[in-house]
């Protein structure tokens, strides 16, 4: 990229991402591109929103770890993202690059288990490509969706007041539950469908770090209440290894893959009243104005994000 500067205040990864923003090329089929969880593209007929992930082996998963279950990560991640619109993913494309020391049923359990997601979620694996590698195993996926009667929900919308709401449970996601992703697909569209949401995104790179990422776009701020931040068990296990409270975990661990969303408050009101899944809900604090802070107790301070960040030591 000649004559692009790649020096930010930020560092590592979204510093990278940050600068290629910055300079992309820029079309008006793409209302929406770099910066949320899909680029929205204006087609025939309406919207559709792309995304594409990579998982690497060393950073994603090991080679030793069940091969079907890393196709399946592969595949569950994009559809995660997709989720994170508010939409169900439709259309999948998956590219491998395959180190030699793989056998020809190791390729095969590695589609399997992109089959068994696409299966499971009513996707169609639409093609690819294969190639050979001399470093790690390397898979990319490609998932395509519509956005026919819903509209995608970004991350630049959130606004004070509103409440700041997460699915599931958080922190510990490196004890198995990296691999057996669970993206909430059902339970995106059926928020999207039938309540106010402002903005969201799936807890990828951590809950704060990502909960930041919707500041940012947002040009708002947040309050924190940890005493209601849904710690999973398995970030009180993962503590027991650690110098990190079970707390931490849930704030900072990647890879949970849970919706963060924020909505007025009386929505939130009536989504907790009468959730439309079984999947927990938990109202974790509230947009403000400006500034990331945390409520512990009676004392609240500010609170620095942190997560998973690739190219940062």
């Amino acid at each position: 990229m000649e004559g692009i500067s790649f020096e930010h205040p930020k560092r590592g990864e979204f510093a990278l991402i940050e600068t290629i923003r910055r300079h992309a090329a820029a079309s008006a089929m793409v209302p929406v591109g770099i910066g949320d969880d899909c680029a929205v593209v204006n087609a025939p007929g309406g919207q559709m929103v792309i995304t594409t992930d990579l998982v690497n082996e060393g950073v994603h998963f090991k080679l030793d770890d069940p091969l079907r279950k890393v196709g399946w990560k592969a595949a569950a991640v994009s559809f995660s993202d997709v989720a994170a619109m508010g939409l169900r993913p439709e259309v999948l494309l998956c590219a491998a690059a395959l180190p030699g020391r793989l056998t020809m049923d190791d390729a095969r359990e590695i589609f399997l288990g992109v089959n068994d997601a696409c299966r499971e979620f009513g996707v169609a694996l639409a093609g690819g490509d294969t190639t050979s590698c001399r470093g790690g195993l390397s898979l990319c996926t490609t998932v395509l969706a519509y956005a026919r009667d819903l509209r995608p929900v970004l991350r630049s919308g959130a606004k004070p007041g509103d409440a700041i709401v997460v699915t599931g449970s958080l922190g510990g996601s490196i004890l198995g539950r990296h691999l057996d992703v669970r993206p909430r697909v059902e339970e995106a569209v059926a928020l999207n469908s039938h309540f106010e949401l402002h903005a969201m995104i799936d807890v990828s790179d951590g809950l704060s770090a990502d909960l930041n990422h919707i500041l940012e776009e947002s040009s708002v701020g947040a309050v924190i209440d940890a005493d209601r931040v849904p710690v999973s068990d398995a970030a009180r296990e993962f503590s027991e290894q650690t110098r990190k409270t079970p707390l931490q975990h849930a704030l900072t661990d990647g890879e949970d893959f849970e919706l963060l969303f924020t909505m007025p408050p009386g929505e939130a009101q009536r989504l907790i009243e009468r959730p439309p899944f079984a999947t927990p809900l938990t109202v974790i604090g509230s947009i403000t104005a400006a500034g990331l802070s945390i409520r512990i107790g009676d004392k609240t301070e500010p609170f620095e994000p942190g997560g998973y960040e690739h190219f940062v030591e």
